[in-house]
């Protein structure tokens, strides 16, 4: 399967003139601009002036070879890139930390000696970071994107950082490339934004010309990356791993965490509106869960498979953009993350924890995938310049648990004092300075290497279409709306007609219809040529575990309920609703007009957890509307209990009204459904509330 192949990946459309540019752009230093009109593109070069030949793959020991640290051009551009941005970090800058515990479950003794994956029952402490990427430290929580997900593991035998997204694949194979992607995604440098957004030019501009990043385009476009909470994602590895047991042996392995409450996102209308009422929601949301003892959990499991059996693989497995269906290699769950405690600081643990893939421990390695290869060299260099130091280790929420001791010395922000005469290794004069430990120390995998060196791609890598069509076929028909829907409006906000006309020729590789929904979607008179494709479009069988809609869990545990009342509200309805939901595990909240409480029907003050305006429906999962006539009449002259209701309804959430509340839903023009039900009925409630209401979708939005 894997051929030895090299392979240069041809751009699928012709990079034309940006119009806004001036007609007497030049180009600037250490940069390139749009030609003159008839003229040619400034040679692309190193800050020494070096013409670069080749822009887009690492210099490589062979097609499947590691990456050769040889490579001055890459390090030169990873280094740049790296220290654009003090101190904030150049991505994942805004992120929610959390201390917790891993405990295994199953052990692994016979692919790894890592003790932490052998040894049953050991609860090992650890400190997770859950990260939007494109948006600045001060964004907001719910764009659309993809979350980071770093894990470090404080073990017996040092710090293992397992440094992951809450996707499987991710946008580009070679790491020369990420300074590129990420250039393109952050806001446009001439103007400053959009911040914390991929609807814009420069972004759909690289992609469109990097058709290796289809797959992550289909997961991004998902519902995957409009999470409903923190608490409710996956979390990936992303790259394939070595684990090495007692003999030497080394056996591939995929990483997964998956969330015990199962998964659930929000619709694209309810995060723009969520980002306007809550800049917070998902960092209060995982607070006030960990202060409330409903600590979130997720499942460890491995898929493991030898190189046998990824040579029978129709894909490459070290091709990141790709992933390993879970029909094909199924998940084995060994463990548990539990997360239990918030940082007593934030800016100490969560803005200063510094996690690299380079961290790992005796019997975990790494692999050939030439991401992983770029991001051993990357993270650490990152972390020079965000933290200012390379003794950034001895800050406490990066410093291993385990003792640990070496031959350097001083330097920048040294806290320590390594006493005596010896900074050296081997030496004579110390009877108790460290000194390697072969039998037990770290080791690498045995692997041999051949072939000729240079910037390569092997060739089983050029399939960029075949998984991006199984991911867009493997979701329901609603999920496969939404990704067209958020096609269509991601698109129209670029300005560029070429551009746009590109990406549906992409699409046409991956799902017909797809392209022609998109098509219609931004106005199209004609379908664009699909472009020439590297390798042929394979059929590949659905995998129902890439939806989200088929997987979610018939709970109301972690979800929210919302209850709308006002003055001579019937106590007792409420207070039933109230508790079939709390039984039922779902966590509720009592909205009034102010914020002071309201008095019931018997007279009695109920106090409430927020006030009408700053508590909209957007923040929970169902709601309830429970009214006395009086107080239905007043709110329906009320712009925010209108709000309420009618967003509850087009978000397609369950509703539980009394006579007032059905009085209300009047006033808003929201008809009944199966998802509205009687209040007295708390039973149809928590089914309802469970899940949407999908079929009220079709009524409300149109989708592409």
């Amino acid at each position: 399967m894997h051929k030895e192949k090299t392979t240069r990946h041809a751009e699928n459309h012709k990079q034309k003139k940006d119009t806004s540019a001036s007609a007497d752009s030049q180009p600037s230093v250490g940069g390139e601009m749009h030609q003159k009109a008839g003229g040619e593109h400034p040679a692309l070069t190193t800050n020494q002036g070096l013409a670069i030949s080749d822009n887009q793959n690492s210099l490589k020991s062979n097609p499947r070879g590691p990456a050769l640290l040889e490579d001055f051009i890459l390090r030169e551009k990873i280094t740049h890139f790296d220290h654009e941005r003090i101190p904030e970090r150049i991505v994942h800058a805004r992120a929610t930390g959390v201390h917790g515990f891993f405990e295994l479950t199953a052990s692994l003794k016979r692919y790894t000696t890592a003790r932490i994956l052998t040894e049953v029952g050991q609860k090992t402490p650890l400190f997770t970071r859950i990260s939007t990427v494109a948006g600045g430290a001060g964004s907001v929580d719910t764009p659309r994107d993809v979350r980071g997900f770093a894990v470090k593991f404080y073990t017996k035998d040092g710090n293992w950082d397992l440094v992951g997204n809450n996707i499987p694949v991710f946008f580009i194979q070679d790491a020369i490339k990420f300074p590129d992607l990420i250039h393109a995604i952050k806001m446009e440098p001439d103007r400053g934004f959009p911040q914390s957004a991929t609807a814009h030019d420069t972004f759909w501009d690289f992609i469109s010309l990097t058709p290796e990043s289809m797959h992550t385009v289909m997961w991004i476009m998902s519902d995957r990356t409009l999470p409903r909470s923190l608490r409710m994602i996956e979390g990936f590895g992303v790259h394939s791993f070595r684990l090495i047991n007692d003999a030497g042996e080394s056996t591939f392995v995929k990483f997964h965490w998956r969330s015990k409450l199962g998964l659930q996102s929000t619709i694209w209308d309810e995060a723009v509106k969520i980002s306007g009422a809550d800049q917070d929601f998902h960092r209060r949301d995982m607070f006030e869960a960990i202060e409330a003892g409903n600590f979130p959990e997720w499942e460890f499991a491995v898929q493991l498979f030898t190189q046998e059996e990824a040579d029978r693989f129709p894909f490459d497995h070290l091709d990141a953009t790709k992933l390993i269906p879970e029909e094909l290699v199924p998940l084995r769950v060994i463990g548990r993350m539990v997360l239990d405690r918030w940082p007593n600081n934030f800016f100490a643990e969560t803005e200063q924890v510094a996690y690299c893939p380079s961290h790992v421990v005796p019997g975990i390695d790494f692999s050939n995938d030439p991401l992983l290869q770029g991001r051993l060299f990357s993270y650490l260099d990152t972390q020079l310049s965000r933290l200012g130091s390379h003794n950034f280790h001895q800050i406490p929420v990066n410093a291993p648990k385990c003792p640990f001791a070496n031959q350097q010395r001083d330097g920048h922000m040294q806290m320590a004092q390594p006493a005596g005469r010896v900074a050296y290794e081997p030496n004579s004069l110390s009877d108790n300075s460290p000194r390697e430990t072969p039998t037990k120390g770290f080791r690498s995998t045995a692997v041999t290497e051949s072939g000729e060196k240079g910037r390569i791609r092997a060739e089983s890598f050029a399939d960029h279409y075949s998984q991006a069509r199984q991911f867009y076929l493997s979701q329901t028909a609603y999920e496969q709306a939404h990704i067209a829907s958020a096609l269509v409006f991601e698109l129209s906000k670029v300005g560029h007609v070429h551009v746009r006309e590109a990406m549906v020729g992409h699409l046409r590789h991956i799902e017909e219809d797809l392209a022609n929904r998109v098509a219609s979607g931004l106005g199209f008179d004609k379908m664009p040529n699909a472009p020439e494709a590297a390798m042929p479009v394979q059929a590949m069988e659905a995998s129902p575990a890439l939806q989200i809609i088929g997987k979610m869990k018939d709970t109301l545990t972690g979800r929210a309920i919302g209850i709308l009342i006002a003055d001579g509200s019937d106590g007792a309805v409420i207070e039933n609703i109230k508790k079939a939901a709390t039984d039922a595990g779902a966590t509720v909240k009592v909205v009034a007009p102010k914020v002071g409480g309201a008095k019931l029907a018997d007279g009695t003050m109920l106090a409430v957890d927020g006030q009408l305006a700053g508590t909209p429906s957007v923040l929970f999962d169902a709601v309830a509307v429970i009214l006395c006539d009086e107080g239905a009449k007043a709110l329906s002259m009320e712009s925010a209990a209108i709000d309420f209701v009618r967003d509850a309804f087009c978000h397609l959430k369950a509703i539980a009204v009394d006579q007032g509340g059905q009085a209300l839903l009047k006033a808003a023009n929201v008809a009944r459904d199966a998802g509205v039900v009687d209040a007295g009925d708390t039973d149809a409630f928590v089914v309802a509330a469970k899940t949407r209401q999908w079929e009220r979708e079709k009524l409300v939005r149109t989708l592409a």
